[in-house]
């Protein structure tokens, strides 16, 4: 007798009926192209995602550590033997399309495209594989349901895109890059920024229920297709990432496209989806789904938790330094010559942001080595009314200004950067006077208002 023979009925689940036709139709049987790409799917997207899936739990990136370091060895010799390129590996620098990117996204689709067709090969006698198939769509709906959560969490509570800060203000709109154009335009409306986040978090929450996941797909590759536009136009570097995610959401919801086409396009009446059990048993289903469903409820509630946490640090919560804000530079003294705000000047100081603690900005009158601003790390001391700078780079040379605020409003800066005694004059310039932060909402236009 069989194991499954001596379960109470009340474990099991009864097997759908099976027609004759169905069992001898041809179209029963799986073709290898279909089995191929199955196990080819699985292979390229287990690759693709794992690290991403792995890096959100706890000491993740830990765990990740040896892994990634194959990886790096694998991209680094085949960019160079492969493609005849150096690939540099430039760690957490934010950007999800560098070279090393494109070589490992090149060895996935190999590696993937190796073993599936080994895994065709090896199991040729399997007309039909739907229990990788559901596997494969459980495993879709996780990773698809976690990136859509933690890229629609730093938008619901408006962090990705930080504040309009004063740099941004006082930049040149022709020296905005596309990219920077683009966080510009999203963190100017944070109502509209939480609003795309609202989108993306319910469809990663609307992965989770077998029921809803076709919902679920289409809100996210909805949403998805929207994001890729805007990286591919605006030439911000997640292009791979989000290419792949729309991926996802379209995979996820192609087995029922025809069904989508007849509701839509041709007015046919639609039956109900068929939701197959992934276990024999009920409890095990119950327990897997109870499991699913609390954990990324959990997960939603942390990706949130730590949008908000995030947002404390560097966004409209972030604490202001004492300093705060963007300075007119009204008089400017150089080694004891008088500097006039003249144009042509690539030493002078046009402006002073203070717009973090740690992080100073002076913007030139002229450009000067293709720069219109050069930043400074910062250390502000209180009490002894002092401001150690530090450059950016790796020598991190050091030089201490002393500053007083002799009424509100007017700050003097005095000392010494880069061989050049300097005494300045600054006047706090007034946040109103920037129309992109002070116009505010209005029902009532009688005429556009376009700047």
């Amino acid at each position: 007798m069989s194991s499954s023979a001596a379960l109470p009925l009340e474990e099991t689940v009864a097997p759908e009926p099976i027609h004759r036709e169905e069992q001898t139709s041809p179209s029963a049987a799986w073709g290898p192209v279909k089995r191929f790409f199955l196990r080819f799917g699985f292979a390229y997207f287990l690759f693709m995602m794992l690290p991403f899936d792995v890096a959100v739990l706890p000491f993740g990136r830990v765990l990740l550590k040896p892994y990634e370091t194959l990886w790096e060895s694998v991209g680094t010799s085949v960019g160079l033997q492969v493609f005849g390129v150096t690939v540099t590996i430039i760690p957490n620098n934010g950007s999800g399309d560098t070279t090393y990117d494109y070589v490992r996204t090149f060895c996935h689709l190999v590696l993937a495209g190796l073993l599936g067709l080994l895994w065709t090969i090896l199991d040729k006698k399997r007309e039909r594989d739907p229990r990788l198939h559901e596997w494969f769509r459980v495993y879709l709906r996780f990773s698809l349901a976690v990136a859509m959560i933690v890229y629609g969490t730093i938008k619901l509570i408006p962090t990705q895109f930080g504040v309009i800060g004063f740099r941004r203000l006082l930049q040149p709109f022709g020296e905005a890059s596309p990219m920077g154009l683009l966080w510009a335009f999203m963190a100017a409306s944070p109502p509209y920024t939480a609003f795309t986040g609202a989108v993306e978090t319910l469809g990663g929450v609307l992965l989770i229920p077998r029921r809803t996941t076709l919902l679920g797909a289409l809100v996210s590759a909805g949403a998805m297709l929207q994001v890729l536009v805007l990286n591919l136009c605006y030439d911000v570097p997640v292009k791979l990432f989000s290419a792949n995610l729309l991926a996802m959401a379209l995979l996820l919801a192609a087995p029922d496209l025809r069904r989508l086409t007849d509701l839509f396009l041709f007015n046919r009446r639609v039956e109900p989806a068929e939701i197959r059990p992934l276990f024999a048993r009920r409890r095990l289903n119950r327990a897997a789904a109870m499991v699913w469903g609390l954990g990324l409820a959990a997960f939603t509630v942390f990706s949130l938790y730590g949008a908000y946490q995030a947002n404390k640090t560097y966004a409209h919560l972030a604490p202001k330094p004492p300093l705060y804000g963007a300075w007119e530079v009204e008089e400017f003294v150089m080694d004891g010559s008088v500097r006039p705000p003249l144009l042509t000047d690539t030493e002078r100081w046009r402006q002073v942001v203070f717009e973090y603690p740690d992080y100073v900005s002076f913007q030139l009158m002229q450009k000067s080595e293709g720069r219109s601003r050069r930043n400074y790390g910062l250390k502000l001391d209180s009490t002894k009314k002092t401001l150690t700078l530090q450059t950016l780079d790796t020598a991190k040379k050091e030089t201490v200004f002393s500053y007083r605020q002799p009424e509100p409003g007017i700050l003097t800066l005095e000392g010494t950067l880069e061989g050049k005694e300097i005494r300045a004059r600054l006047r706090r310039i007034d946040e109103s006077e920037f129309l992109l932060v002070s116009r505010g909402f209005h029902w009532i236009n009688e005429t556009p208002f376009n700047r």
